[in-house]
């Protein structure tokens, strides 16, 4: 009775220990392949790239012309010929409008004559002058009479020079009816139409504008952080000698890709907006093709002096926690680290990390969505940084 009593207790005991070893096989097991039973998940890891890039800032501007002229007319009178089709380019010198001709013409013939009346009358008075003083200097006639016929012969004289700037007002009225383009520009809109009395005083009728066309503006407003950055390499470059370098920016519009069009800062003003906190800068462009119109939307990106060094990593490695931004990295043992990062701009297709990741660091890409916590184990695909996602593989393969 007692032999059995113990032979049933050992079993009891051999059949205990055997089940705790498996558990305890089982357990360790399943920590070596990730936790549940389950093999590590498979993602896609790259190294995050370094590269040298010259750092810029993007703005928002507006196009404006170097010269918009409002036309008016310098006398008045009736409009004989509208000389130009509105909205072409035209140049400088070119006739915009006639006026009326015919009494320009008729004072500038007036003119005329007053000076060859006054011309006659100087000579007159010249031989008058010149006789009187010869009868004065044989005591044939008074003083004052001498003196009187010199007055005369000055009074004549100057007779002559006003008849001369009459008749140089009246050719310059009678050119004023032709007016004409001060600068190469595109026209505007005709105000007035043939027929119309214009008038040139006491407020000169607005006829039409024309705005220059190259090279043009382009006018942005920076925050203070880029302005100090852009003073700081203008002085920078200046004292090298490289004017240029640092006032260097691309301009693109609304419907080009990129930034095609280069032009330089020529203007910084010389004050900040105190309630906006922006700094108000005009860059000129090259306006060859004539596209360029005042009004149109651009984008400016101002370039700065050196190149700097950058990390640029996939933004698909990219997570959110709230407020934060954040990456999965590659650790020891192949597990998940999180990274918290600061970001930046992109540049071709990538994300600037301005800290929080080094040159080496192995970021997970794609798959990044498998990782439910930190420090999980992971199992690493080798990709390049920037790579398309791996193709799906068959069903049931992990």
């Amino acid at each position: 009775m007692f032999v059995c009593t113990l032979n049933r207790v050992t079993s009891v005991f051999l059949i205990t220990a055997t089940a705790l070893l498996f558990l305890s096989a089982c357990d360790k097991q399943a920590d070596q392949q990730g936790g549940g039973g389950f093999p590590p998940p498979s993602v896609s890891v790259a190294e995050v790239i370094v590269r040298d890039i010259v750092p810029w800032d993007e703005f928002n501007g507006r196009i404006e012309a170097q010269e918009i002229i409002d036309i008016r007319p310098r006398v008045g009178g009736v409009i004989q010929k509208v000389a130009y089709r509105e909205g072409d380019v035209v140049k400088k010198g070119d006739l915009l409008f006639a006026i009326d001709q015919e009494p320009f013409r008729a004072e500038l013939e007036v003119a005329e004559a007053e000076l060859v009346r006054a011309r006659a009358q100087a000579n007159l008075a010249r031989v008058e002058s010149g006789r009187s003083k010869n009868l004065f200097e044989r005591n044939l006639v008074s003083e004052g009479e001498y003196d009187q016929s010199v007055a005369t012969e000055a009074q004549s004289n100057a007779n002559v020079r006003s008849a001369e700037a009459n008749l140089s007002l009246a050719r310059l009225n009678l050119d004023y009816t032709e007016i004409r383009s001060p600068i190469t520009g595109r026209t505007g809109r005709a105000l007035v139409t043939k027929g119309n009395l214009v008038s040139s005083d006491p407020t000169p009728d607005v006829l039409m504008n024309i705005v220059s066309l190259n090279p043009i503006y382009v006018y942005f407003d920076s925050d203070e952080l880029s302005y100090l950055r852009y003073s700081k390499n203008a002085q920078q470059s200046a004292a090298a000698g490289n004017k240029n370098e640092a006032s260097s920016v691309l301009v693109g519009l609304s419907d080009e890709e990129g930034f095609p069009r280069e032009g330089n800062v020529d203007f910084v003003s010389n004050q900040a907006d105190p309630n906006t906190g922006t700094v108000r800068l005009r860059a000129v462009l090259d306006n060859k093709d004539n596209r360029l119109i005042p009004g149109l939307f651009a984008r400016v990106k101002l370039l700065g002096q050196n190149a700097e060094q950058v990390v640029l990593i996939d933004d698909r490695a990219i997570l959110t926690d709230q407020d934060r931004k954040f990456v999965y990295t590659l650790g020891p043992e192949n597990a998940a680290l999180r990274r918290d990062i600061s970001l930046g701009r992109s540049v071709e297709g990538l994300r600037i990390v301005s800290a929080g990741l080094a040159k080496g660091d192995q970021v997970i890409v794609h798959g990044v969505q498998k990782v439910f916590f930190p420090n999980m184990p992971v199992s690493p695909q080798p990709i390049t940084m920037g790579d398309p996602p791996p193709m799906p593989g068959p069903p049931g393969q992990h």
